[in-house]
């Protein structure tokens, strides 16, 4: 048995949550849309052709934003392809992912699901083949009331309010030479500027997202922030990040400690944009928009079989196992960790393509990486803590020693609630944690909620979808408010206390 300690107390704040950190991602890709939120022939589907049931398990994360509608899609993407009459859209083939776009659900009809789903939209304008004047044409098609060509064009089409989209991503992973017109930093980031400022004359509330380098294992990475934010600095809001985990290796220590790596890459780029502050004697701050974040590695070898320039194939479509969301478990503790720099993070992606959500013809399920989520989501929101932690370390491959023990606290003050996310990804050892809270007064255990299996490869489909589902521990107790909680090797686990 090990022992580990956190230090907390109110005061030590690293920052408010934004809502939005728990956002997530739905591009034209594979069964996303057309068969995941879409699927008019289904028995699940209501009026609109939007699957309840898919519905009901979106509605219950309670997701703040979604991003749409790419993604690499985006980058060859021609919005007016997807408004007006179905019968009179063009089909499309998408260079990104070698397939056909039929264009049945554009814009106006994901602004439809995402009212139902309880969500609001975090909108892409292509900046690969196309330019200012399409983003603009796009921002005054989705935001003004009325009284303009296209805006007047939006009301034909049945929509007389305006959408209200106030996010926007200023393209996508510009710096990959996988994207349809893929750019160099100084001409992303002069593109961007324009495109900003003219975004800005059109609607001055809207808040803009420029794109970072595609990963921190891309040859550009750094340079590409510090060029891209020297040219636009000063009419964007955030810088982009993405990043995704695998374990094809089969090591499984490694993979579960890949939160410090994350944790290491939101420090390096939260630095760059410092510097580029810095440098031109700014008194604004550039926060980030870790606006894919996943495991994504399952599938990689089944989509080389697929066959090119069909409509919506079984594409990216990642079963979890246990051990995936222990990670997803880390890499939101690690999101909240930086909740002063990460205002929005989008889980990439939402329903089939690595998703926490899949469905066929005859349901929809719950993947295990859809309850970490879930409860940091729900539990998430107030002010992270400057969470001090004291724990052994496990040796690994990849990243050499880590802390065994991953954690962060959220204090909800208004709410009474005092909330503790924590991973023990030892792979043998159990742990004690140990935590004074006499700082928060006299505290109450409300409950302590595990994910917890010796099979780290254990998975839920549509047969078993409760093979891997959160348990009730009474392992934890409180006496004069100092806790001790038994944290099971390879284990998640949220502590809730009422304050």
């Amino acid at each position: 048995m090990k022992n580990a300690k956190i230090t907390i107390a109110p005061d030590f704040k690293i920052g408010d949550i934004d809502r939005r950190i728990y956002g997530s991602f739905i591009e034209h890709l594979g069964r996303a849309v057309y068969g995941g939120i879409y699927d008019p022939k289904s028995p699940f589907a209501d009026e609109q052709g939007f699957r309840r049931d898919t519905l009901k398990l979106v509605r219950e994360l309670e997701v703040p934003v979604v991003r749409y509608p790419g993604g690499n899609f985006v980058s060859g993407y021609k919005w007016e392809d997807g408004v007006g009459p179905r019968e009179n859209r063009p089909r499309r083939v998408d260079l990104a992912w070698s397939v056909i776009e039929t264009n049945e659900v554009g814009l106006n009809e994901f602004s439809d699901w995402a009212k139902k789903a309880g969500t609001d939209v975090m909108m892409a304008v292509n900046l690969g083949t196309r330019g200012v004047s399409e983003a603009v044409d796009l921002l005054e098609y989705c935001n003004l009331p009325g009284g303009t060509y296209l805006s007047d064009l939006r009301r034909c089409h049945g929509y007389a309010d305006p959408h209200g989209f106030k996010l926007w991503c200023l393209g996508n992973e510009m710096d990959g030479p996988w994207q349809t017109g893929h750019k160099t930093a100084f001409e992303y980031g002069r593109l961007a500027n324009e495109t900003a400022k003219a975004m800005r004359d059109l609607d001055p509330s809207v808040e803009l997202v420029a794109c970072g380098s595609s990963g921190p294992y891309m040859s550009t990475f750094g340079d590409w922030e510090a060029t891209v934010l020297g040219e636009c600095y000063d009419n964007v809001d955030y810088i982009s990040m993405h990043r995704y985990y695998g374990d094809a290796e089969g090591d499984s220590a490694s993979f579960l400690a890949n939160g410090a790596d994350m944790d290491m890459f939101i420090t390096d780029v939260a630095n760059i944009c410092d510097y580029v502050k810095a440098r031109r004697h700014s008194k604004k701050t550039i926060n980030i928009s870790f606006d894919e974040w996943n495991v994504w590695y399952h599938s990689q070898e089944q989509d080389k079989k697929l066959p090119r320039w069909v409509r919506a194939p079984h594409q990216l479509e990642d079963v979890y196992d246990f051990q995936d969301a222990l990670l997803v478990g880390s890499m939101l503790i690690t999101l909240l960790r930086h909740a002063d720099r990460v205002k929005i993070a989008c889980l990439a992606q939402l329903v089939n393509v690595i998703a926490p959500i899949m469905t066929s013809d005859t349901g929809a399920w719950r993947q295990t990486i859809y309850y970490p989520y879930l409860y940091t989501s729900k539990y998430g929101r107030g002010t992270a803590l400057q969470t001090l932690i004291d724990a052994p370390v496990v040796e690994t491959r990849q990243h050499g020693p880590v802390p065994c023990l991953d954690a962060v606290a959220v204090y909800n003050e208004e709410r009474g609630e005092l909330n503790i996310f924590a991973v023990n990804h030892d792979l043998t050892e159990d742990l004690d944690l140990n935590i004074d809270l006499r700082p928060f007064g006299a505290p109450e255990l409300v409950e302590h909620i595990m994910l917890h299996d010796e099979d780290l490869h254990a998975v839920n489909t549509e047969s078993a979808p409760d093979r891997i589902s959160p348990q009730l521990s009474t392992s934890s107790t409180l006496t004069s408010s100092h806790l001790t909680a038994h944290l099971p090797h390879k284990s998640w686990n949220l502590l809730r206390f009422k304050i």
